[in-house]
């Protein structure tokens, strides 16, 4: 029987409510006074895939073949070159970033009545593999500068239950790791990274892919790497890779084929995915590179606006931008809402930033007595701007000329 969730009326007295985003605005499609837009004859997506390689080549030949299920020669080239790509020895492809997390997390020993240690400032997919599992989300408020995890904050959450850490890398960000893995050895937790959206980002000279435990991708239609819907784990430790792979599909026996061992799950990608996927690591550079060139130029033409805080990047980390996010301060002259809803009158689509997990409705009774000031502040104030590897150039700055009139409008 499924939860009663709670209402706005169940949240506790006080500024609660006041931090959440308004509904999304809708996006006019074309406008007179908005040439980009309507020389696109669409709106400029928050984001969307870039699928300009032999994405087409290897979905025919797999049709071709009939190889279009969860055996095919597409999937394991494409979990070598992905692995290989993010620095580690194995990879284990999935059906998506959630199913790879909550395969990671099975793996490395959760069970019903432990604790693990993770970001109230997430995506929901987060904490609900650890809900899956029967585990609790013990959540840790956000780094202000990188959005990341606090890690100052994490060790003060272990308890005798704690069995793992889940790092988040939040918006292209890595996560300051180092901390994190000492903490993790000095109380013998696992770590289990979700690298969701930090395709390409590197951490003092490591890639994210090869520095936990494990580490769990999602290869969604907006992540920089896509194959629609899909995800993997890569780690460098054998016998984790050998175990994921075979829990993942129903944990068949090498002994005899109806045979199972082990409880496992139906998390496979078919070789059509791996198709897209393949097609799309061998553009990985590309793809990459053109996120980090175009956090570049929003960053040049958009940091001379008062009120505007812009993406971060750490000392030793290589952000590489999945989303362009910024936080609008009270100087800029009005609301973040208000603001998304200009721009989509131009057109423009936007995103707002997470809803911290405190705050959700499924899970804030939980942690109704608990504060997390940064990661609500990031959701009363933060947005991404359309963030596509495609995005062009005049498209850019067409975004952050609108950026510049609608503040000098809220200033007249």
């Amino acid at each position: 029987m499924l939860k009663k969730t709670i209402q706005p009326q169940d949240y506790a007295p006080g500024s609660k409510l006041d931090v959440l985003p308004g509904k999304d605005p809708e996006v006019r499609i074309t406008l007179k006074r908005v040439p980009v837009v309507e020389e696109n004859g669409k709106m400029i997506p928050v984001c969307e895939p870039t699928l300009k390689g032999n994405e087409l080549k290897y979905l025919k030949e797999c049709v071709e073949t009939n190889w279009i299920s969860s055996t095919g020669r597409k999937i394991i080239a494409f979990e070598e070159a992905f692995a290989k790509k993010v620095g580690a020895k194995y990879g284990v492809s999935c059906t998506n970033g959630t199913t790879a997390l909550h395969l990671a997390l099975y793996v490395a020993g959760v069970v019903p009545g432990d604790e693990v240690i993770l970001p109230t400032f997430t995506m929901i997919a987060t904490p609900n593999v650890v809900t899956h599992l029967g585990a609790t989300p013990v959540l840790v408020d956000a780094d202000p500068y990188t959005y990341t995890m606090d890690v100052g904050k994490i060790e003060g959450k272990i308890t005798k239950k704690t069995k793992a850490i889940v790092p988040v890398d939040i918006y292209g960000h890595p996560c300051d790791m180092d901390p994190i893995l000492e903490i993790a050895d000095k109380h013998g937790l696992a770590v289990i990274e979700d690298a969701a959206e930090a395709h390409g980002a590197e951490y003092r000279g490591r890639k994210i892919g090869s520095i936990s435990d494990a580490s769990t991708f999602s290869f969604y239609a907006n992540k920089i790497i896509t194959t629609g819907e899909g995800g993997m784990i890569t780690t460098d430790s054998r016998e984790f890779y050998e175990k994921a792979r075979n829990i993942r599909d129903h944990a068949f026996s090498e002994d005899r084929h109806f045979w199972h061992k082990y409880v496992g799950f139906n998390y496979r990608m078919t070789n059509l995915q791996a198709a897209v996927g393949l097609a799309q690591v061998e553009r990985f550079e590309e793809l990459v590179g053109a996120r980090i060139r175009n956090a570049a130029l929003y960053n040049s033409l958009l940091n001379d606006i008062p009120g505007l805080r812009l993406p971060p990047e750490a000392e030793g980390v290589k952000n590489v931008f999945w989303m362009y996010g910024l936080m609008i301060e009270d100087e800029f002259g009005m609301s973040r809402d208000e603001l998304r809803k200009q721009l989509a009158d131009r057109g423009i689509e936007t995103r707002t930033f997470f809803i911290p997990i405190h705050l959700q409705p499924v899970y804030h009774k939980l942690f109704s007595n608990e504060s997390f000031p940064v990661a609500e502040s990031l959701c009363a104030r933060g947005l991404y701007l359309p963030s596509s590897s495609g995005l062009g150039e005049n498209e850019i700055r067409y975004i952050c000329g609108a950026i510049h009139d609608i503040r000098e409008g809220a200033r007249l």
